[in-house]
């Protein structure tokens, strides 16, 4: 029998608390094993019930969750912490001073007790407890069911809303006949279901049409685990670094900002983020914009930055995808792609497309990343050249870029 992730929920409404824990308690294989109305509280709970992961609102009273997140780092904790909070939302830069205080990521609160967007921000926070979660379980010796467990049931409840909004019609007008049940036509996803692990493929072979060349640029594809992990990668980047650097995070709209100027501080070289139609300078980092797509554009012999806001790919905007087809077009194989971690596949087809015109390519190892969702699909495509620990990309790039400049 598998452990469950234990989570310890910290909000100090109560409305919320039980919202929360409607969310994780609903989901198989993860179950709340605390409340706390407020910090102080959540650090007697982690101390007696020794969660796996703390969810924290930030705006509390008698300890709110920078003060907890510093208490936390005082007492060398190593328990992950997920932001969730309204101001999240509205104070980019305090929500940038929890991750640097050792938060591991963060998403906002919907507006209102039920709204539209609960469904979506369910799913979320399932995938930041259980990516996070399990990495420190199954490093304190429990037997937990692995992400992929968890992204099952995600997608399994996607399938049920999309069934329940196709019949939406259908069930208002039986409801009106009185009838109270329709479970031949919609069946609900139940709280347990069989589970088999997907099986290890062997890579694909890519035959690159052309050898590597010099690297005149650098793409990065990255999301669940991201903000931690291009802290780490860009802390140790070569401050030499000639070629311009463009960053596809996950990452919602209004934090963007904030998170490239978070990075600046500890970067070596120049971050910020991107503008639409700004010319590619030697040794800049770009990050693209939440809710807009990042691509290249060649005019003349000089390279800009482009943005757009067309439709989403792979469920994101931006998208890896969308900055790695531009890539693979405008720099063929003079350019370096990176993928890391990150659940989903999103650009791992484009960056086999890059690797297939001849381009450079790392992707992040399974056991350093958060989720080896994105990586793993990329190199199972045969698109990922060398897998990298992540305490080993920002060298791995650096060397890569100083050797084919």
């Amino acid at each position: 029998m598998k452990d469950d992730i234990s989570v310890l929920v910290c909000d100090d409404s109560a409305l919320m608390r039980n919202l929360i824990s409607r969310i994780i308690e609903n989901t198989q294989g993860l179950n709340v094993c605390a409340k706390a109305m407020n910090g102080q509280l959540a650090l007697e709970k982690v101390t007696e019930f020794k969660p796996d992961v703390v969810v924290l609102d930030i705006e509390m009273p008698v300890m709110n969750g920078i003060e907890f997140l510093k208490e936390r780092k005082a007492r060398h904790w190593d328990v992950p912490v997920i932001i969730l909070s309204s101001i999240a939302e509205e104070g980019a830069p305090v929500t940038m001073e929890a991750l640097e205080l050792g938060a591991s990521d963060f998403l906002t609160k919907p507006n209102g007790s039920v709204t539209a967007d609960l469904s979506s921000v369910a799913d979320h926070l399932v995938e930041l407890i259980s990516s996070y979660g399990f990495s420190y379980a199954i490093m304190h010796g429990k037997d937990v069911y692995e992400p992929d467990f968890f992204i099952r049931q995600i997608k399994l409840r996607e399938a049920e809303r999309f069934v329940l909004e196709k019949n939406k019609e259908k069930l208002e007008a039986l409801q009106e006949q009185n009838v109270e049940k329709i479970t031949d036509k919609i069946v609900p996803v139940q709280k347990s279901f069989t589970w088999n692990p997907p099986e290890k493929k062997e890579p694909s072979v890519i035959k690159p049409l052309r050898a590597g060349g010099k690297i005149e640029v650098i793409a990065i594809g990255i999301s669940t685990g991201g903000p931690n992990a291009l802290r780490d990668v860009f802390k140790m980047i070569d401050p030499h670094m000639k070629q311009p650097v463009l960053v596809v995070q996950h990452m919602p709209a209004g934090f963007t900002k904030e998170f490239a100027y978070s990075l600046n501080k500890i970067c070596p070289l120049n971050v910020q983020e991107a503008i639409d139609g700004q010319k590619l300078q030697s040794g800049n980092v770009y990050i693209a914009p939440g809710n807009f797509h990042i691509y290249v554009e060649k005019i003349g012999f000089d390279c800009y930055v482009r943005l757009s806001q067309e439709p989403q790919r792979n469920g994101h905007r931006p998208s890896a995808d969308v900055l790695f087809e531009s890539v693979a077009k405008v720099f063929r194989n003079n350019a370096l792609g990176v993928i890391m971690t990150g659940m989903g596949r999103d650009g791992a087809s484009e960056l086999a497309a890059m690797r297939t015109e001849g381009a450079w390519t790392l992707g992040q190892d399974e056991k350093s990343s958060i989720v080896y969702g994105m990586p793993k699909v990329a190199y199972e495509m045969g698109a990922v050249q060398k897998q990298v620990p992540l305490m080993q990309m920002a060298d791995e790039i650096s060397q890569l870029a100083r050797e084919h400049l």
